[in-house]
Protein backbone atom coordinates (compact mmCIF):
# COMPACT_ATOMS: atom_id res chain seq x y z
CA UNK A 1 0.00 0.00 0.00
CA UNK A 2 1.43 3.39 -1.04
CA UNK A 3 1.65 6.10 1.62
CA UNK A 4 -0.55 8.43 -0.43
CA UNK A 5 -3.36 5.84 -0.34
CA UNK A 6 -4.27 7.11 3.17
CA UNK A 7 -5.14 10.46 1.61
CA UNK A 8 -7.28 8.81 -1.07
CA UNK A 9 -9.09 6.80 1.60
CA UNK A 10 -9.75 9.96 3.64
CA UNK A 11 -11.00 11.76 0.52
CA UNK A 12 -13.43 8.96 -0.36
CA UNK A 13 -14.75 8.67 3.19
CA UNK A 14 -15.13 12.47 3.26
CA UNK A 15 -17.22 12.41 0.03
CA UNK A 16 -14.60 14.38 -1.90
CA UNK A 17 -14.40 14.53 -5.69
CA UNK A 18 -10.81 15.81 -5.96
CA UNK A 19 -7.63 15.64 -3.87
CA UNK A 20 -5.37 18.72 -4.06
CA UNK A 21 -1.71 18.47 -2.99
CA UNK A 22 0.64 21.47 -2.92
CA UNK A 23 3.96 21.99 -1.12
CA UNK A 24 3.57 24.18 1.95
CA UNK A 25 -0.16 23.43 2.29
CA UNK A 26 -2.09 20.64 4.01
CA UNK A 27 -3.82 18.17 1.66
CA UNK A 28 -7.27 19.43 0.64
CA UNK A 29 -10.32 17.82 -0.92
CA UNK A 30 -13.12 19.32 -2.99
CA UNK A 31 -16.42 18.46 -1.35
CA UNK A 32 -19.63 19.56 -3.13
CA UNK A 33 -17.66 22.26 -4.95
CA UNK A 34 -15.75 23.68 -1.95
CA UNK A 35 -12.15 23.02 -0.89
CA UNK A 36 -11.75 21.57 2.62
CA UNK A 37 -8.43 20.80 4.36
CA UNK A 38 -7.83 17.24 5.55
CA UNK A 39 -6.51 16.62 9.06
CA UNK A 40 -2.96 15.94 7.83
CA UNK A 41 0.34 17.82 8.29
CA UNK A 42 1.50 20.51 5.86
CA UNK A 43 3.22 18.91 2.86
CA UNK A 44 7.00 19.31 2.77
CA UNK A 45 9.06 18.99 -0.43
CA UNK A 46 10.32 15.59 0.71
CA UNK A 47 6.85 14.26 1.56
CA UNK A 48 5.41 15.61 -1.67
CA UNK A 49 8.08 14.01 -3.82
CA UNK A 50 7.64 10.70 -1.97
CA UNK A 51 3.86 10.71 -2.47
CA UNK A 52 4.05 11.51 -6.18
CA UNK A 53 7.00 9.35 -7.22
CA UNK A 54 5.81 6.23 -5.39
CA UNK A 55 2.66 5.75 -7.51
CA UNK A 56 4.09 7.00 -10.80
CA UNK A 57 5.68 4.64 -13.39
CA UNK A 58 9.41 5.43 -13.80
CA UNK A 59 9.13 6.54 -17.43
CA UNK A 60 6.23 8.87 -16.55
CA UNK A 61 8.23 10.34 -13.66
CA UNK A 62 11.12 11.16 -16.00
CA UNK A 63 8.68 12.84 -18.37
CA UNK A 64 7.23 14.91 -15.52
CA UNK A 65 10.67 16.07 -14.34
CA UNK A 66 11.49 17.07 -17.91
CA UNK A 67 8.25 18.81 -18.91
CA UNK A 68 6.73 19.93 -15.58
CA UNK A 69 3.33 18.38 -16.42
CA UNK A 70 1.92 14.87 -16.39
CA UNK A 71 -1.48 13.17 -16.78
CA UNK A 72 -2.11 9.51 -15.97
CA UNK A 73 -4.58 7.26 -14.16
CA UNK A 74 -3.99 5.55 -10.81
CA UNK A 75 -6.02 2.71 -9.25
CA UNK A 76 -6.56 2.25 -5.51
CA UNK A 77 -6.90 -1.52 -5.79
CA UNK A 78 -10.47 -2.28 -6.83
CA UNK A 79 -11.88 0.54 -4.67
CA UNK A 80 -11.50 3.49 -7.05
CA UNK A 81 -9.51 5.00 -9.90
CA UNK A 82 -8.17 8.52 -10.13
CA UNK A 83 -7.17 10.84 -12.95
CA UNK A 84 -3.84 12.31 -11.82
CA UNK A 85 -2.39 15.63 -12.93
CA UNK A 86 1.12 16.49 -11.72
CA UNK A 87 2.57 19.96 -12.22
CA UNK A 88 5.46 22.16 -11.16
CA UNK A 89 4.65 25.56 -9.65
CA UNK A 90 6.44 28.44 -7.93
CA UNK A 91 6.36 26.73 -4.50
CA UNK A 92 7.49 23.30 -5.75
CA UNK A 93 5.42 20.36 -6.91
CA UNK A 94 1.64 20.12 -7.03
CA UNK A 95 -0.94 17.51 -7.98
CA UNK A 96 -4.69 17.12 -8.36
CA UNK A 97 -6.43 13.73 -8.35
CA UNK A 98 -9.99 13.44 -9.72
CA UNK A 99 -12.08 10.46 -8.58
CA UNK A 100 -13.29 8.24 -11.41
CA UNK A 101 -16.27 6.19 -10.17
CA UNK A 102 -15.66 2.44 -10.38
CA UNK A 103 -19.12 1.87 -11.89
CA UNK A 104 -20.33 3.60 -15.03
CA UNK A 105 -23.68 5.16 -14.10
CA UNK A 106 -26.58 5.23 -16.52
CA UNK A 107 -28.12 8.48 -17.77
CA UNK A 108 -31.13 7.74 -15.56
CA UNK A 109 -28.93 7.25 -12.48
CA UNK A 110 -27.23 10.57 -13.26
CA UNK A 111 -30.68 12.27 -13.49
CA UNK A 112 -29.82 13.62 -16.93
CA UNK A 113 -32.48 14.57 -19.51
CA UNK A 114 -33.90 11.45 -21.23
CA UNK A 115 -33.38 13.04 -24.67
CA UNK A 116 -29.64 12.36 -24.31
CA UNK A 117 -30.42 8.68 -24.92
CA UNK A 118 -31.21 9.56 -28.55
CA UNK A 119 -27.51 10.36 -29.11
CA UNK A 120 -26.77 6.64 -28.73
CA UNK A 121 -29.10 5.83 -31.65
CA UNK A 122 -27.28 8.07 -34.15
CA UNK A 123 -25.21 6.42 -36.87
CA UNK A 124 -23.11 9.43 -37.92
CA UNK A 125 -22.47 13.07 -37.09
CA UNK A 126 -20.90 15.14 -34.32
CA UNK A 127 -22.16 15.29 -30.73
CA UNK A 128 -20.48 17.62 -28.24
CA UNK A 129 -20.65 17.52 -24.44
CA UNK A 130 -19.31 20.79 -23.08
CA UNK A 131 -18.72 22.61 -19.82
CA UNK A 132 -16.03 23.80 -17.41
CA UNK A 133 -13.49 21.47 -15.79
CA UNK A 134 -15.14 19.25 -13.20
CA UNK A 135 -18.67 19.57 -14.59
CA UNK A 136 -19.09 15.85 -15.28
CA UNK A 137 -18.55 15.80 -19.07
CA UNK A 138 -16.59 12.52 -18.93
CA UNK A 139 -19.25 10.90 -16.74
CA UNK A 140 -22.05 11.88 -19.13
CA UNK A 141 -20.12 10.64 -22.17
CA UNK A 142 -19.25 7.37 -20.41
CA UNK A 143 -22.97 6.77 -19.84
CA UNK A 144 -23.76 7.35 -23.54
CA UNK A 145 -20.89 5.13 -24.72
CA UNK A 146 -21.98 2.40 -22.28
CA UNK A 147 -25.51 2.62 -23.69
CA UNK A 148 -24.18 2.08 -27.24
CA UNK A 149 -21.85 -0.69 -26.04
CA UNK A 150 -24.70 -2.62 -24.43
CA UNK A 151 -27.35 -2.10 -27.10
CA UNK A 152 -25.65 -2.44 -30.49
CA UNK A 153 -22.81 -4.20 -32.24
CA UNK A 154 -20.39 -1.47 -33.30
CA UNK A 155 -16.66 -0.71 -33.24
CA UNK A 156 -16.14 2.00 -30.61
CA UNK A 157 -12.81 3.84 -30.29
CA UNK A 158 -12.00 6.21 -27.44
CA UNK A 159 -8.98 8.54 -27.47
CA UNK A 160 -8.36 9.89 -23.97
CA UNK A 161 -5.74 11.62 -21.82
CA UNK A 162 -5.71 9.62 -19.61
CA UNK A 163 -8.21 6.75 -19.94
CA UNK A 164 -10.80 7.39 -17.22
CA UNK A 165 -13.75 5.00 -17.31
CA UNK A 166 -12.75 1.48 -18.37
CA UNK A 167 -15.40 0.00 -20.68
CA UNK A 168 -15.68 -3.80 -20.81
CA UNK A 169 -16.74 -5.10 -24.22
CA UNK A 170 -20.46 -5.92 -24.34
CA UNK A 171 -22.24 -6.16 -27.69
CA UNK A 172 -19.68 -3.82 -29.26
CA UNK A 173 -15.94 -4.06 -29.83
CA UNK A 174 -14.38 -1.29 -27.73
CA UNK A 175 -10.83 -0.01 -28.08
CA UNK A 176 -9.47 2.61 -25.66
CA UNK A 177 -6.26 4.46 -26.58
CA UNK A 178 -4.37 6.72 -24.17
CA UNK A 179 -2.61 9.84 -25.45
CA UNK A 180 1.06 9.72 -24.52
CA UNK A 181 1.08 5.93 -24.14
CA UNK A 182 -0.80 4.31 -27.04
CA UNK A 183 -0.84 7.29 -29.40
CA UNK A 184 1.08 10.59 -29.54
CA UNK A 185 -1.85 13.00 -29.72
CA UNK A 186 -5.62 13.29 -30.16
CA UNK A 187 -5.02 14.30 -33.79
CA UNK A 188 -2.84 11.22 -34.46
CA UNK A 189 -5.51 9.01 -32.89
CA UNK A 190 -8.20 10.52 -35.11
CA UNK A 191 -6.02 10.15 -38.21
CA UNK A 192 -5.51 6.46 -37.46
CA UNK A 193 -9.24 6.00 -36.74
CA UNK A 194 -9.94 6.57 -40.42
CA UNK A 195 -8.11 3.30 -41.17
CA UNK A 196 -9.62 1.28 -38.32
CA UNK A 197 -13.22 0.84 -39.55
CA UNK A 198 -14.66 2.71 -36.54
CA UNK A 199 -18.38 3.28 -36.14
CA UNK A 200 -18.10 5.46 -33.02
CA UNK A 201 -15.18 7.66 -31.97
CA UNK A 202 -14.88 9.50 -28.65
CA UNK A 203 -12.32 12.32 -28.55
CA UNK A 204 -11.47 13.13 -24.92
CA UNK A 205 -10.68 16.77 -25.67
CA UNK A 206 -11.00 18.86 -28.82
CA UNK A 207 -8.45 21.48 -27.85
CA UNK A 208 -6.79 22.61 -31.09
CA UNK A 209 -7.40 23.34 -34.77
CA UNK A 210 -6.05 20.02 -36.04
CA UNK A 211 -8.12 17.85 -33.67
CA UNK A 212 -11.32 19.85 -34.30
CA UNK A 213 -10.77 19.73 -38.07
CA UNK A 214 -10.23 15.95 -38.08
CA UNK A 215 -13.24 15.36 -35.79
CA UNK A 216 -15.61 17.39 -37.99
CA UNK A 217 -14.24 15.67 -41.12
CA UNK A 218 -14.72 12.18 -39.56
CA UNK A 219 -18.30 13.09 -38.60
CA UNK A 220 -19.00 14.36 -42.14
CA UNK A 221 -17.62 11.15 -43.65
CA UNK A 222 -19.96 8.84 -41.75
CA UNK A 223 -18.58 8.16 -38.25
CA UNK A 224 -20.44 9.07 -35.08
CA UNK A 225 -18.01 11.35 -33.22
CA UNK A 226 -18.36 12.43 -29.60
CA UNK A 227 -16.13 15.20 -28.25
CA UNK A 228 -15.74 17.69 -25.42
CA UNK A 229 -15.06 21.42 -25.32
CA UNK A 230 -14.63 23.84 -22.41
CA UNK A 231 -17.59 26.01 -23.38
CA UNK A 232 -20.68 26.62 -21.24
CA UNK A 233 -23.43 27.18 -23.83
CA UNK A 234 -24.52 25.84 -27.21
CA UNK A 235 -23.94 29.20 -28.94
CA UNK A 236 -20.40 29.50 -27.60
CA UNK A 237 -19.70 25.90 -28.63
CA UNK A 238 -20.60 26.50 -32.28
CA UNK A 239 -18.69 29.80 -32.31
CA UNK A 240 -15.63 28.17 -30.74
CA UNK A 241 -15.44 25.50 -33.45
CA UNK A 242 -15.83 27.99 -36.30
CA UNK A 243 -13.45 30.57 -34.79
CA UNK A 244 -10.58 28.08 -34.54
CA UNK A 245 -10.38 28.04 -38.37
CA UNK A 246 -8.72 30.77 -40.49
CA UNK A 247 -11.30 33.19 -41.92
CA UNK A 248 -10.82 31.83 -45.46
CA UNK A 249 -11.87 28.35 -44.29
CA UNK A 250 -14.84 29.43 -42.17
CA UNK A 251 -17.51 29.24 -44.92
CA UNK A 252 -16.46 25.63 -45.62
CA UNK A 253 -16.43 24.61 -41.95
CA UNK A 254 -19.82 26.26 -41.41
CA UNK A 255 -21.21 24.14 -44.24
CA UNK A 256 -19.63 20.94 -42.84
CA UNK A 257 -20.84 21.71 -39.31
CA UNK A 258 -24.36 22.54 -40.56
CA UNK A 259 -24.53 19.03 -42.06
CA UNK A 260 -22.77 17.07 -39.32
CA UNK A 261 -23.64 18.65 -35.92
CA UNK A 262 -26.31 16.45 -34.34
CA UNK A 263 -26.35 17.81 -30.81
CA UNK A 264 -24.72 19.85 -28.04
CA UNK A 265 -25.15 19.15 -24.34
CA UNK A 266 -23.64 21.94 -22.24
CA UNK A 267 -23.33 20.95 -18.58
CA UNK A 268 -22.62 22.71 -15.29
CA UNK A 269 -23.00 21.56 -11.68
CA UNK A 270 -25.01 23.61 -9.19
CA UNK A 271 -24.62 23.41 -5.42
CA UNK A 272 -27.86 22.19 -3.84
CA UNK A 273 -29.74 24.44 -1.42
CA UNK A 274 -28.91 22.19 1.55
CA UNK A 275 -25.19 22.36 0.71
CA UNK A 276 -24.92 18.56 0.75
CA UNK A 277 -24.42 17.88 -2.94
CA UNK A 278 -24.51 19.15 -6.50
CA UNK A 279 -27.04 18.82 -9.29
CA UNK A 280 -26.38 18.74 -13.03
CA UNK A 281 -27.85 21.49 -15.17
CA UNK A 282 -27.91 21.02 -18.95
CA UNK A 283 -28.47 23.17 -22.01
CA UNK A 284 -29.47 20.95 -24.93
CA UNK A 285 -29.34 21.76 -28.64
CA UNK A 286 -30.51 19.20 -31.23
CA UNK A 287 -30.17 19.15 -34.99
CA UNK A 288 -33.00 20.47 -37.16
CA UNK A 289 -33.35 22.52 -40.35
CA UNK A 290 -33.39 25.82 -38.42
CA UNK A 291 -30.09 24.97 -36.75
CA UNK A 292 -28.47 23.95 -40.03
CA UNK A 293 -29.57 27.22 -41.67
CA UNK A 294 -28.33 29.32 -38.73
CA UNK A 295 -24.88 27.70 -38.82
CA UNK A 296 -24.54 27.78 -42.62
CA UNK A 297 -25.52 31.47 -42.79
CA UNK A 298 -23.25 32.46 -39.88
CA UNK A 299 -26.22 33.51 -37.71
CA UNK A 300 -25.17 31.70 -34.53
CA UNK A 301 -26.92 34.31 -32.35
CA UNK A 302 -30.15 32.72 -33.63
CA UNK A 303 -29.32 29.41 -31.89
CA UNK A 304 -31.03 30.55 -28.65
CA UNK A 305 -34.24 30.97 -30.67
CA UNK A 306 -33.73 27.51 -32.20
CA UNK A 307 -33.54 26.02 -28.68
CA UNK A 308 -36.61 27.93 -27.48
CA UNK A 309 -38.55 26.79 -30.54
CA UNK A 310 -37.43 23.18 -30.10
CA UNK A 311 -38.70 22.50 -26.57
CA UNK A 312 -41.05 19.79 -27.85
CA UNK A 313 -37.97 18.01 -29.28
CA UNK A 314 -36.30 18.06 -25.85
CA UNK A 315 -34.20 21.19 -26.28
CA UNK A 316 -33.71 23.50 -23.29
CA UNK A 317 -31.82 26.65 -22.33
CA UNK A 318 -29.50 26.61 -19.31
CA UNK A 319 -31.18 29.60 -17.64
CA UNK A 320 -34.62 27.98 -17.97
CA UNK A 321 -33.37 24.90 -16.11
CA UNK A 322 -31.76 27.11 -13.45
CA UNK A 323 -35.12 28.91 -13.08
CA UNK A 324 -36.89 25.55 -12.69
CA UNK A 325 -34.45 24.39 -9.99
CA UNK A 326 -34.84 27.72 -8.19
CA UNK A 327 -38.64 27.55 -8.21
CA UNK A 328 -38.42 23.98 -6.86
CA UNK A 329 -36.09 25.29 -4.12
CA UNK A 330 -33.37 22.83 -5.15
CA UNK A 331 -30.83 25.68 -5.35
CA UNK A 332 -30.45 29.08 -3.71
CA UNK A 333 -31.00 32.44 -5.41
CA UNK A 334 -27.32 33.22 -5.00
CA UNK A 335 -26.27 30.00 -6.77
CA UNK A 336 -28.77 30.69 -9.56
CA UNK A 337 -27.36 34.20 -10.05
CA UNK A 338 -23.72 33.04 -9.98
CA UNK A 339 -24.23 30.32 -12.62
CA UNK A 340 -26.78 32.05 -14.90
CA UNK A 341 -25.96 33.42 -18.33
CA UNK A 342 -28.47 36.28 -18.01
CA UNK A 343 -27.62 37.66 -14.56
CA UNK A 344 -30.40 40.28 -14.66
CA UNK A 345 -32.99 37.51 -14.72
CA UNK A 346 -31.85 36.28 -11.29
CA UNK A 347 -30.59 39.50 -9.64
CA UNK A 348 -33.70 39.83 -7.48
CA UNK A 349 -33.49 36.20 -6.32
CA UNK A 350 -29.85 36.72 -5.30
CA UNK A 351 -30.55 39.90 -3.28
CA UNK A 352 -30.52 39.50 0.55
CA UNK A 353 -33.99 39.25 2.04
Amino acid sequence: MARIDRLFTDMLSGHGSDLHLSEGQPPKIRRHGRLVALDHPILTAETMRGYLQEICPAEYWERFLETGDLDFAYALGTVARFRANYFKQSHGMGAVFRTIPAKIKTLDELNLPPVLKTFSLLRSGLVLVTGPTGSGKSTTLAAIIDLINGASSRHILTIEEPIEFVHPAKKSIICQREVGTDVNSFADGLRAAGRQDCDVVLVGEMRDYETISLAVTAATMGSLVFGTLHTNSAVKTVDRIIDVFPSAQQPQIRSMLADSLKGVCAQILLRTADGKGRIACNEILLSNSALSSSIREGKTTNIRNVIQGGKNQGMQLMDDVIQKYLSEKKITGEEAYMKATDKSRFSQAAAPA
